[in-house]
């Protein structure tokens, strides 16, 4: 699922409810608190035995219980709110804050919240608006149809703005023979037919069905719910098996999930209807508008608009361009942005990331899920790839709709924005990250019938740490909201992040849902790179060197990222070398001559082993090299004999005597004990000193001193040699910032230290030949 940018949504419509231009009328204008109406007449005490027990005193006295009759509460079969009443059964219409849509429900239970919120179970009608597949949808909709759901779903009886009048074609026909409610009868906009049920995300339905032989009270909302679940399709039949189970566990998992069902049943389910733009009202004032609601702060709520882009010429490839080569095609595919079909090595992590998913968005409640793993080892690969196998459930009707958003912390320049772009996910309005916070505070804290699971998936968490931790408490705390349907996945590097960097308030919000990505094993990492290069023809990697680049960096961070960088230099390398080959074989105009020129020059040239346009374990000794190596390094490696010399005895001089400052004469000083030691010790030297010196007997020629000067010395068996031009060397390294020298021109008493750290000279020049010709020891 390709999901571009900072917000990563898939594309959810809008889904209006019924038009309605006000419900108020019923309820009046004033806020009053609503009543409970109970079944006084109706409730019948329950006999309970007592424990203690009596005596009979006698002939044939036995000992028996004591029965006390225990009054039950009654039962609640109606709320009032001023003169405002409804009962059970009865069909209501609930609206909308800042829009002129309502909803209908039938009331199945009502509920006392724990914080004392006086609530009600609905069963949901839908309009033809919701269900989202076109193709299945039915074309003979009549004006006013809804259609009957088996969703249900808690909200608060603050919602309900007024009775909704429910019935059959021919009954509506025969009330308005016009076969339109009258604009001016108080009837408008409250009456509807219903024909038959509908379950929206499958977009099956039932059969033709006349209202009043299904529905009269609420003794048949039993049987009408068992009528629209046997006659439609649920959005979950059967569980597919995931990555890394076995039939029988999955076989398991369904006889749970079905008993689920069967509870879930009898405890009415949640609704999960897909609407975005639901928010409860607080009051129930005329007056209200289609613009957003203003949150409790009074604070003008400022939309600003979409940003518009000037589109630019785009230049489309064709896939002959990528495969031109083989080394092009398996460059393509070990690269870090390129897409694999599955995720190898992860199937267990797969399967338990998609567990908590699926059950979260499945019962509609919300959740915090804490992803913990060194760099490189599939975190967000592996959050990706489940969330498209979701959305490909989704799509196949086997689950319920979701929003999912991407918030990555290395991709945002403030932590507050995450406030901004979740909303831009929700509502699709681009608002400051301060009014975003109101908005998303007030969205989570209330109920709404249509509501939609939101995934949202924060990547680089300890990038979004604030100093007061703002942003983390609110994304934590709201998944712990009853209506948010907000499932947090949070991914971070360090598994202790919560405790070490998160105060206490904030790190038990995550819950005990935490999932660890441990590093790749060599096995693992010749696994991934393998199936990388399947369909690469020409076989051009071996075996072995893919074994060596996974046990190198097994070694030392398991990182599935590094493996991949390293064979595609290594590849790289190759390439550079099959073109060497092929530029040294001579171009001629006949294939004789062809032929008998490189005869000729197989005779001449002696066999030695060279590059081979394979890439072998020395191309990825060469790439590993290349990669563990930073500029500065690099650039140290690149300068003259006599600058390696300066540095490399300066270091020495430093690791001897442990002070960080030394004059230049001392470190021409270590120099030439350097080089005294070597001289009659070390042959390579004397071959390497030969080599540089040129003649070294025509000492007056021309050439002889270029490079190097030969200084006698009485009493030494052997003539010294130092390279000449250290002291330009030492204004060339003060110049490049890698040593500090005191004075313009360097003397015997000026100081001098190192401006980086000796840790780089080392392994800038621990492989050098030429500074372990002379036996220097870094």
């Amino acid at each position: 699922m390709k999901m571009p940018g900072l917000v990563k949504q898939r594309s959810t419509r809008v889904l209006p409810g019924v038009s309605r231009e006000d419900s108020d009328d019923e309820l009046g204008t004033e806020d009053l608190p609503w009543e409970w109406v109970y079944d006084r007449e109706n409730t019948e005490p329950e006999a309970e035995a007592d424990d203690e027990p009596v005596t009979e005193n006698g002939p044939g006295s036995r000992k028996r219980k004591r029965t006390a009759l225990v009054q039950l509460p009654p039962k609640i079969i109606g709320a009032r709110m001023g003169y405002f009443e409804c009962n059970l059964g009865d069909t209501v219409l609930l609206k909308a804050e800042g829009s002129n849509e309502a909803w209908v429900g039938i009331i199945y239970e009502f509920l006392d919240d724990e914080d004392g919120e006086k609530s009600a179970n609905f069963m949901w009608f839908s309009t033809e608006k919701e269900i989202l597949n076109s193709d299945k949808k039915r074309k003979d909709l009549i004006e006013s149809e809804l259609y009957i759901t088996p969703s249900f779903d808690i909200n608060a009886l603050a919602t309900v703005n007024g009775k909704a009048l429910v019935m059959s074609h021919a009954e509506f026909l025969k009330k308005y023979p016009t076969g339109k409610v009258p604009r001016k009868s108080k009837e408008f906009g409250k009456v509807f037919i219903c024909r038959r049920g509908c379950n929206t995300r499958t977009c099956t339905y039932t059969d033709e069905f006349v209202w009043e032989d299904v529905y009269r009270g609420i003794d048949d909302i039993g049987s009408l719910k068992n009528l629209i679940k046997n006659s439609t399709k649920a959005t979950r039949i059967k569980r597919k098996v995931l990555k890394g189970e076995s039939p029988e566990r999955d076989y398991a998992l369904g006889e749970e999930r079905e008993a689920e069902d069967v509870l879930g049943a009898m405890r009415t389910p949640s609704k999960r209807i897909k609407f975005k733009d639901a928010v409860t009202p607080s009051s129930r004032r005329k007056g209200a508008d289609s613009k957003p609601a203003t949150p409790s702060s009074h604070r003008k709520i400022m939309i600003k608009k979409h940003l518009e882009f000037t589109p630019l010429a785009t230049r489309i490839l064709s896939p002959s361009h990528f495969q031109a080569s083989p080394y092009q095609l398996a460059r393509t595919q070990l690269h870090v942005a390129s897409v694999p079909t599955s995720l190898p090595c992860r199937e267990a992590e797969f399967s338990l990331v998609y567990s908590h998913l699926e059950a979260a968005i499945t019962d509609g409640t919300g959740t915090c899920i804490y992803i913990s793993g060194t760099p490189g080892t599939g975190k967000t690969a592996t959050v990706r790839e489940v969330v498209s196998h979701l959305d490909a459930a989704v799509r196949a009707d086997e689950l319920d709709d979701f929003i999912f958003v991407e918030i990555n912390g290395m991709k945002i320049t403030d932590p507050h924005q995450s406030y901004a772009l979740l909303w831009e996910a929700l509502k699709g309005q681009r608002v400051s990250p301060a009014q975003a916070l109101d908005l998303l505070e007030r969205e989570f804290s209330h109920p709404s019938p249509r509501r939609v699971p939101c995934v949202v998936l924060m990547d680089e968490l300890d990038q979004l740490v604030t100093k007061n931790q703002g942003v983390m408490y609110n994304f934590f705390n709201w998944p712990g909201l009853r209506h948010s349907r907000l499932i947090v996945l949070a991914v971070a590097n360090t598994m202790d992040l919560p405790e070490r960097t998160l105060s206490n308030k904030i790190s038990s919000r995550l819950g005990l849902t935490r999932i660890t990505f441990p590093g790749y094993n060599h096995e693992q990492l010749m696994r991934i790179v393998q199936s990388r290069l399947e369909g690469v023809p020409g076989n051009i990697v071996d075996a072995d060197a893919v074994q060596f680049a996974a046990r190198k960096v097994a070694a030392v961070s398991g990182d599935a990222r590094r493996a991949l960088d390293i064979c595609r230099r290594a590849v790289e390398l190759a390439e550079a070398d099959a073109k060497t080959i092929t530029e040294a074989v001579p171009q001629t105009p006949s294939k004789r001559a062809s032929k008998k020129a490189a005869t000729d020059a197989e005779s001449k040239t002696p066999k030695k082993k060279g590059p081979s346009g394979r890439v072998t374990i020395e191309t990825v000794r060469r790439a590993i090299n290349e990669a563990t190596s930073n500029p500065l390094q690099l650039y140290l490696r690149s300068l003259p004999f006599a600058s390696r010399l300066l540095l490399a005895s300066l270091v020495v001089r430093t690791q001897r005597t442990g002070l960080a400052e030394s004059t230049f004469g001392d470190v021409l000083e270590e120099m030439q004990r350097t080089l005294k030691m070597a001289a009659g010790e070390s042959r390579p030297l004397k071959l390497l000193l030969d080599h540089k010196a040129g003649a070294a007997g025509a000492a007056a020629g021309a050439g002889a001193g270029k490079d190097w000067v030969v200084r006698p010395k009485s009493d030494a068996h052997s003539r010294m040699m130092r390279p000449a031009g250290l002291s330009i060397a030492a204004v060339d390294l003060t110049g490049a910032g890698i040593i500090n020298l005191e004075g313009l021109k360097p003397e015997r008493p000026s100081k001098m230290r190192l401006a980086v750290g000796d840790e780089e000279i080392r392994l800038a020049f621990r492989d050098d030949p030429e500074i372990k010709a002379l036996g220097v020891s870094l």
